[in-house]
């Protein structure tokens, strides 16, 4: 029997971003808040982080709420009518409420509805993968536009007491709205993943030794030096493929936009890609700090509103972490 030829859709040969939008934490909490519950000091962190200060949001504020802001701000940039979105994508490690996901809320929030809605966790590599499937999405046919989303409230997910990672998180949420475009706004991605690492990031236990009262709230830890040291080498011959990948060199860049883990790991990222100087280096963790999938949509939403000129050029971003995952591309600015 043959069977009859199915209707197949195809969407836009291109795809670009089209605006981004932004939400921190309403708390602005500085090294001198942190230090006692760590043994530590403002001088040891500033030297080993960059960090100055992390926002973080007050209780009551939940992820989804970030995200919810973020989004409002992209979609009114975008000029696009939030009912012509056809798919809404949030990374997240921080929806505390597992179901239902984050997307479904922002969607209905926002005017998406019934737009198709999903989170997906790929920790501090999570913006990229979200770019990644709402390109091909759009490509596919399958949205003509795409809503995405990195949120994080990572203080719900943090010891206070744990020195390996609790200092160096925030709360936020960056959004973009993804459409068709004339000429290609996204490149190819470079991603992947090394489970054999799993456990060089990642939640001290699950919740059900929680609840069977065997371990307290399950919180992030990671064994700091092991991840320093795959971030800056490996990571880094990511980023240089992702450049070979795209069909540019460093030298076409406007922008270089890493995840925001480390200052000391963003300058020796730029030292190992030759970066020139004409190349505006995103290094929002000063004061905002690691907000995880949400970093990158940050760091990016600052750098054009201090520096309006970048608009139209290209930038190379990279996230990486927990899993450990790492995801890295090359966009148009827009």
């Amino acid at each position: 029997m043959t069977a009859p030829t199915l209707t197949q859709s195809t969407g836009s040969q291109f795809t670009k971003i089209y605006s981004y939008g932004a939400a921190r934490g309403d708390l602005i909490i500085d090294n001198n808040q942190l230090v006692a519950a760590i043994d530590s000091s403002d001088e040891w962190i500033q030297q080993r982080t960059g960090m100055i200060t992390r926002h973080r949001a007050s209780p009551g504020i939940l992820a989804v709420d970030l995200a919810t802001d973020a989004a409002r701000e992209a979609i009114e940039k975008s000029g696009v009518d939030p009912a012509e979105i056809g798919v809404v994508i949030v990374a997240t490690i921080s929806n505390v409420q597992q179901s239902p996901s984050i997307a479904a809320v922002v969607a209905d929030r926002v005017g998406a509805n019934p737009a198709a809605a999903y989170d997906m966790n790929a920790a501090c590599a999570g913006f990229s993968y979200a770019v990644t499937q709402a390109d091909a999405l759009v490509r596919a046919g399958a949205a003509t536009f795409a809503l995405v989303i990195g949120a994080e409230k990572l203080s719900d997910v943090v010891d206070p007491t744990d020195r390996s990672i609790s200092f160096l998180l925030g709360d936020g949420a960056g959004a973009v709205v993804i459409g068709p475009s004339d000429t290609p706004g996204i490149s190819a991605p470079v991603w992947g993943s090394d489970g054999s690492r799993a456990a060089a990031v990642g939640m001290n236990s699950t919740l059900l030794d929680y609840r069977a009262g065997d371990a307290a709230w399950p919180t992030l830890r990671q064994e700091g030096q092991a991840v320093f040291r795959w971030a800056v080498w490996d990571m880094a011959k990511v980023a240089k493929e992702a450049l070979d990948v795209a069909g540019v060199t460093a030298e076409d860049l406007a922008a270089f936009i890493p995840h925001q883990a480390n200052m000391r790991i963003i300058d020796e990222f730029a030292k190992q890609l030759k970066l020139p100087e004409s190349v505006v280096i995103a290094r929002d963790i000063a004061d905002t700090g690691n907000t995880s999938a949400a970093s990158i949509p940050l760091a990016t939403h600052r750098l054009l509103k201090e520096h309006p000129e970048l608009s139209g050029g290209l930038a190379l971003q990279i996230g990486f972490g927990a899993g450990l995952v790492f995801g890295a591309q090359v966009i148009v600015l827009p």
